[in-house]
């Protein structure tokens, strides 16, 4: 846990934690090894001169008349005399553990430990509370049997504790003055270090609010580049979201200032001096088709925007898209029947396995909806030659999509307009139909949202009128097919 808790993390801080805490934790961690290396550095020399005494006191073991003397004369003394640190004590011990000279309380080699002539060998021993340093040498004697003496020389620890202090500071207190030197230093290259996040921020704080163009990548760290690239994605969407924006306010303003005009210029017909009943009521029947036409292409607009914003709003889940398209033909027959026309539904049953699609159902019903709206406004009619209109939904197996097919018995689409006429507001010269010109961009753009494609082919090539046939293929949703 930590023991400070921000609101909002901080990069900088972020970084300057992983990289000063390692440094913090491994100091205390080069103290006790600095202690330890100090220890062994300082009990080298005193080491050898305890060796030296050693092999010094065993020469003066000495056999005369077969019994074991030893005899210290002054100049070998003077190496036993006492310093100002520490004591020094000897111990000459002949066969059998018989005392010769020296301290004899001083501690006996381990008893497991097998003599070995020759080798002086050093231990750690107490004496009295005191913690000593001991180098043992075991000497032969030249008696029957070749007996061993033991000679042990010891000294207390003050001057290797000193030595190893001594060490100690000697490597230690230049790192006091260092480590503060290093943090500051790590603080000082990484606030370097993160500067061109500081240089980003002022050049996109500086920008004016409809500046949408990208940023350069190149200006940045490495490590930076994939976040501009995020953003300059960003930027991209969001310019194409604006323009979508401004496009749409653009033809809802050039598509209303029609109907408008005329109703205001039929209310103003309505209201001269000396209108009859005749002209007043042909005039009101043409304001309700104005305003018919403008709520249409308002109601259009609204289906484009939708359309245009459902992958952002709304969730996809899975349909059954031939129960979808046959609740929308029956919404739509009232209207066929005004126009004389046969509208019906010739595909598989709802439920049927391999009609169901991933998507809307609100945008996939508003897709048909204005396929069937397209081709009832396009067919003519008449009772001596009523149009047809047919609606489909097919599940072709082999190649896993579902289709949704509407085809009239109208003029169908030449195929130098198949392109243009999913453009908003265009309509095909020479046809006297109502509409708006966004019932097929509406199409496209759910079909896109989707994974759809949208066709359009004749009906009956080389015939009078062709028809048309316009199919949407949506991928099949095999999952919830089964």
């Amino acid at each position: 846990m930590k023991i400070f808790q921000r609101e909002q993390r901080s990069l900088f801080g972020e970084i300057l934690d992983w990289m000063l805490t390692p440094l913090l934790l491994l100091w205390p961690v080069s103290l006790a090894l600095t202690w330890l290396v100090a220890q062994g550095l300082a009990n080298k020399p005193f080491d050898r001169a305890l060796e030296y005494n050693a092999h010094a006191l065993a020469q003066l073991v000495t056999v005369q008349r077969g019994r074991v003397l030893f005899n210290l004369p002054q100049s070998a003394s003077e190496i036993l005399r006492a310093d100002e640190s520490d004591t020094v004590y000897y111990q000459v011990l002949a066969p059998a553990g018989r005392f010769l000279s020296g301290e004899r309380d001083l501690p006996q080699p381990p008893e497991d430990e097998v003599p070995q002539t020759g080798e002086v060998r050093l231990r750690d021993a107490e004496l009295r509370g005191v913690d000593l340093r001991v180098a043992y040498i075991w000497v032969r004697l030249p008696l029957p049997g070749e007996p061993l003496a033991l000679v042990q020389v010891a000294e207390t620890r003050e001057k290797r504790s000193m030595l190893a202090t001594e060490i100690i500071k000697g490597v230690m207190l230049p790192q006091f003055v260092i480590l503060p030197l290093a943090v500051l230093l790590v603080w000082l290259a990484l606030a370097r270090g993160i500067q061109p996040l500081n240089q980003l921020e002022e050049r996109i704080r500086a920008r004016n609010p409809d500046d949408l163009s990208p940023l350069d990548h190149k200006a940045v760290p490495l490590e930076v580049a994939p976040l501009v690239d995020s953003v300059n994605d960003l930027l991209r969407r969001l310019g194409d979201s604006m323009a979508t924006q401004k496009r749409f306010l653009a033809d809802a303003a050039h598509q209303l200032k029609t109907p408008l005009a005329g109703l205001r210029m039929q209310a103003d017909l309505a209201q001269r001096e000396g209108t009859s009943t005749a002209e007043l009521k042909q005039s009101l029947q043409q304001i309700g088709r104005a305003s018919m036409r403008a709520t249409h292409t308002v109601n259009q607009l609204l289906a484009l925007a939708r359309a245009e914003g459902g992958a952002m709003v709304l969730a996809h889940q899975p349909c059954d898209l031939a129960r979808l398209v046959i609740e929308v033909v029956r919404d739509s027959v009232p209207r066929a029947l005004d126009k004389r026309i046969d509208l019906g539904y010739d595909g598989v049953e709802p439920g049927a396995e391999g009609v169901w699609v991933d998507g809307n159902p609100t945008l996939l019903k508003e897709l048909a909806r204005n396929l069937l709206d397209n081709a009832i406004n396009y067919t003519p009619s008449s009772d001596a030659r009523p149009g047809v209109i047919t609606a489909r939904v097919l599940a072709d197996r082999f190649s896993h999509v579902v289709l949704l097919q509407v085809e009239d018995s109208g003029p169908g689409v030449p195929e130098s307009e198949r392109e243009l006429v999913f453009q908003p507001f265009y309509r095909a010269l020479g046809t006297d139909a109502d509409g708006s010109g966004l019932g097929l961009p509406i199409v496209q753009e759910i079909a896109r949202q989707h994974g759809a494609e949208v066709l359009i082919e004749d009906v009956h090539p080389g015939h009078n009128p062709p028809g048309a046939r316009f199919t949407v293929r949506f991928p099949e949703r095999r999952a919830a097919a089964e």
